[in-house]
């Protein structure tokens, strides 16, 4: 079984800064983290690994520091990292993203199944697993709360749904994004710490992935963030209280701009 587990590495909530100008994030000099989500898509590979044999590769695009989730995800059991590096792929929306990856993953080929988050904090668009399936044209399972088999060449997976759960079945390969309930993160252990310290992690190109120029980074981008603006900020507002009755006759008032009912 060879699993891919793609992942990004994403600045610390508390600390985002924007570039004015080209209205990213700016990612130099910002603590970062893996995103949480990804730890989950982790799990699950290793979990599989463990259960069917195989590898698990830890795959991500970002600039020369994002090394340092892939040295993580081999802390925790995953057996090889490939982290795509290049000036050219600066500036990426999800579609150029996705479609990097994928490069990344058809240059890894033969891969059976490719495990992502459900969806990256910075962004919260939930459009790059989707997006690798598009572009690979393998099945899509998203919002996979549990996976459930694997077996014959075919998974079979819980998806969760608004409202209920989804069994769905499909073949292999395919992209799955994976929700925290899948599973609890493991930690790493000491010799896999160990291993991450020494690993050579194979750093790949927009070149090496033969892809141009106009497909990746910005340029290859068919979206634009145009603005970006800080909302205004809200008084508290007003606590009322009194009677089911009162409260209506005052949250009527106010609806039809009434005041406040006092």
């Amino acid at each position: 079984m060879r699993i891919v587990v793609a992942m990004k590495q994403v600045p610390d909530t508390a600390e985002v800064r924007i570039d004015p100008e080209r209205n990213t994030l700016v990612r130099d000099g910002v603590p970062s983290i893996m995103n949480p989500f990804d730890a989950y898509a982790l799990e699950e590979g290793l979990r599989w690994k463990d259960a069917l044999g195989g590898e698990v590769i830890a795959l991500t695009m970002g600039p020369p520091q994002a090394e340092a989730i892939l040295r993580e995800a081999v802390s925790m059991g995953a057996d090889q990292a490939v982290l795509l590096s290049d000036r050219a792929f600066a500036g990426a929306d999800t579609w150029a993203t996705s479609h990097t990856l994928a490069a990344a993953v058809a240059k890894l080929a033969p891969v059976d199944l490719v495990l992502t988050g459900k969806q990256a904090i910075d962004g919260d668009t939930a459009q790059t697993g989707p997006g690798m399936a598009a572009t690979l044209d393998w099945p899509q399972l998203t919002f996979v709360g549990r996976v459930l088999g694997i077996e014959g060449g075919r998974i079979r997976v819980e998806r969760y749904v608004e409202g209920g759960v989804e069994t769905l079945d499909s073949s292999l390969p395919a992209v799955v994004t994976v929700l925290k309930d899948a599973n609890t993160p493991r930690m790493p252990s000491l010799r896999g710490k160990m291993k991450a310290r020494s690993l050579q992690v194979t750093v790949w190109t927009a070149a090496d992935l033969g892809l141009p120029q106009s497909e990746t980074g910005l340029e290859g981008s068919p979206t634009r963030v145009v603005r970006i603006a800080t909302p205004e900020s809200r008084s508290g507002g007003e606590i009322h209280r009194g009677s089911p009755e009162e409260l209506a006759a005052i949250l009527a008032d106010i609806l039809l701009g009434e005041g406040g009912g006092e």
